[in-house]
């Protein structure tokens, strides 16, 4: 029953009030932290679950009082408000006690390639980060681009950046795969519609307690940065390239003039994309019984098309089809995307629970 999978949670949040307030544990900076997020983390549903067992004492109380000649009709009034919020009480705390995704709350690398389709694919992977600027500024996330590529035409071969914000991997981790664009390119003068793509991969920001690199395992080439058609960006050897050798994972970073930023920065996408390589592992291993995933993420996934002609955004994964392209793309407004594939993530979830 779903009371026997409340009381533990709330007893457990009051036992965490309680152990905040005692002097030894105030004292313990490293246990004052745990046991702070550890709390914050249920209060959400220990708040649920408390006003859930007072909607059913009250709902007892009301039934209590039918029978009675001057309460019974207030109390029959009553009683239809609280069973309607009982049962939608029950809704948000069996969201609430899904298991929640470890890297929900992590800052995320964001890395988009031009694929298919020369430089209208460069443009697009333009025209997209811009996108996700915008949508991570209506969330108060910032956005640093870590390394970028440009095409010839004002598009990107690739663009890689760091997305800071609460929340970020859990309303991001959705976009990765293939983007298919349709529309008719700037530089095309027939006015024919091309199909172009790009990749999208999502990698949660790790540290090294995550993902333990042995340094022996690494291969460090240094080598002088270079900008369009060869040119010189500096002159010392500050551009770095690191290969972990037993994936063959490899990361270059010329983007800043000191060698050691580079190399700090190439470490960082190698530990993420170590990261997702154990993920898409672990999946692999546990595809069956991840019913609650819309989608692998893997970047040879076609997942979304973008159709300029139509103004229309179809997400294959879930039939979704929305016709407000352009608005979603200059006004960054992915909730309308992002918002149908959690509710269709949940409620998966949700199904496999009850099966």
């Amino acid at each position: 029953m779903l009371i026997d999978k409340l009381k533990p949670i709330i007893a457990r949040n009051d036992e965490l009030s309680e152990l905040l307030s005692k002097e030894e544990v105030i004292s313990d900076v490293a246990k004052l932290a745990a046991l702070s997020k550890e709390k914050s983390e249920s209060d959400e549903i220990a708040n649920k679950a408390r006003e859930y067992l007072q909607t059913l004492s009250d709902i007892a109380e009301n039934k209590g009082l039918l029978d009675d000649k001057e309460l019974g009709e207030l109390a029959k009034e009553e009683l239809k408000n609280l069973e309607s919020k009982q049962k939608d009480l029950e809704g948000e705390i069996k969201i609430l006690l899904i298991p929640k995704d470890p890297n929900d709350k992590k800052n995320i690398f964001l890395e988009i390639r031009a694929g298919t389709g020369g430089d209208e694919a460069g443009i697009f992977v333009g025209d997209l980060f811009g996108a996700y600027c915008r949508y991570a500024d209506s969330k108060k996330w910032k956005v640093e681009i870590i390394s970028s590529s440009e095409n010839a035409v004002g598009g990107y071969k690739e663009v890689i950046a760091l997305v800071k914000g609460e929340g970020a991997y859990s309303r991001l981790k959705y976009e990765g795969g293939t983007h298919r664009v349709q529309r008719v390119p700037k530089t095309e003068s027939q006015g024919r519609i091309h199909t172009s793509a790009i990749t999208v991969a999502i990698m949660p920001e790790v540290d090294s307690l995550e993902v333990n690199i042995n340094p022996n395992d690494l291969r460090i080439d240094v080598f002088r940065s270079g900008g369009h058609g060869g040119q010189s960006v500096n002159t010392t050897d500050s551009a770095v390239r690191i290969t972990h050798i037993p994936t063959g994972i490899t990361v270059s970073m010329q983007d800043e003039k000191s060698q050691h930023k580079n190399k700090d920065k190439a470490l960082k996408i190698l530990q993420a994309r170590l990261y997702e390589a154990q993920m898409e592992e672990q999946d692999a291993k546990n595809r069956e019984s991840r019913k609650n995933q819309v989608g692998s993420g893997d970047r040879s996934e076609r997942i979304r098309t973008y159709n300029y002609p139509q103004n229309r955004l179809t997400d294959h994964r879930i039939n979704l089809t929305l016709y407000s392209l352009e608005e979603i793309m200059l006004n960054g407004d992915l909730d309308k995307v992002i918002e149908p594939l959690i509710a269709n993530a949940q409620s998966l979830a949700l199904s496999g629970e009850s099966e």
